[in-house]
């Protein structure tokens, strides 16, 4: 089994198409499928079943994309450390993060990176945490930042940012002179919520049916960009990190509201996995992140 052999099966696998495989690596269909026979007929089972157009993997074909992934891994692997015998003059760092995450937290981490190591590519994958943990796990993405908590025996994580959570309203919804309300206040609000599938949502709507109250969810919205002008024009109100909304609270846009029985704070961590090997600007990126988390935020002039 040579490792050529795996890339081609693997790219067959991604693109259920011996023809777009072939287009993928630059070589012919026949080419495409003599390797996989090949490769078939060394381990003595079929990968795939050919039905028509459709191309699918067998249980044997199955098996062998976690090994095949993990052997072409350590290919890349071997390489960057080899590259990186000449210093920290190039290489990719792949991260993970939510929207929230991309607009608020990384931008001062990752400027101070850049201006650290300008020639390190960075390439950013915006996804939820379910999607970026498997993603750090088949080592797709080098780093993951992602609401905590994480308990995977092969995940470290470090918590990054912690942010309390604020209910926000249009200025001339009827609760947006008020300062704070319970949960039982918001049993017939109109909610506009994240998708299904993001951690902080299933939190939320946990939180509230432990607390007696059913969330009444009349909106499900991508991004909380969106949500938060949906909740400024009056179309329903929601619950968002304070991290998010202090621009549209200082102008008025939103109100922002504490609920007094359902107070929590979002733990950002990021996170990685500890049995792989790290690069050079991987492990340059880690030490930014934990300088910064160690460093103390300045509160404001001390008073003379």
């Amino acid at each position: 089994m040579e490792l050529w052999q795996l890339e081609v099966f693997m790219a067959v696998a991604e693109e259920k198409s011996f023809s777009r495989a072939g287009h993928r690596l630059g070589r012919t269909q026949p080419a495409i499928s003599s390797a996989i026979k090949l490769l078939e007929g060394e381990l003595g089972e079929p990968l795939f079943d050919r039905m028509r157009k459709t191309v699918r993997l067998t249980g044997a074909g199955e098996l062998l994309t976690d090994y095949a992934k993990r052997l072409l891994r350590l290919r890349e692997e071997a390489a960057i450390a080899i590259g990186e015998l000449r210093g920290l003059s190039r290489g990719t760092l792949r991260l993970g993060a939510n929207e929230t995450t991309c607009l608020y937290v990384l931008p001062e981490v990752l400027a101070s990176f850049k201006q650290a190591y300008p020639h390190v590519q960075v390439d950013i994958h915006r996804a939820i945490t379910r999607s970026i943990t498997e993603r750090i796990l088949d080592g797709t993405l080098d780093f993951g930042i992602v609401t905590l908590p994480i308990k995977h025996a092969r995940l470290e994580a470090i918590t990054i940012h912690s942010d309390e959570m604020a209910l926000i309203v249009s200025p001339t919804h009827a609760l947006a002179s008020r300062r704070s309300v319970k949960m039982s206040d918001l049993e017939n609000e109109p909610f506009i919520l994240h998708k299904i599938g993001t951690t902080t949502r299933e939190r939320l709507v946990k939180h509230f049916d432990e607390g007696g109250v059913k969330m009444k969810v009349t909106m499900e919205l991508a991004s909380i960009e969106t949500i938060k002008r949906f909740v400024a024009i009056g179309m329903g109100i929601s619950i968002v990190p304070r991290l998010c909304i202090a621009k549209e609270v200082k102008e008025g846009s939103l109100q922002a509201l504490t609920i007094r029985d359902a107070r929590f704070k979002r733990q950002l961590g990021l996170i990685y996995n500890k049995d792989r090997y790290q690069s050079q600007a991987a492990r340059a990126f880690l030490e930014i992140i934990s300088v910064k988390q160690a460093t103390p935020k300045s509160k404001g002039k001390a008073s003379k």
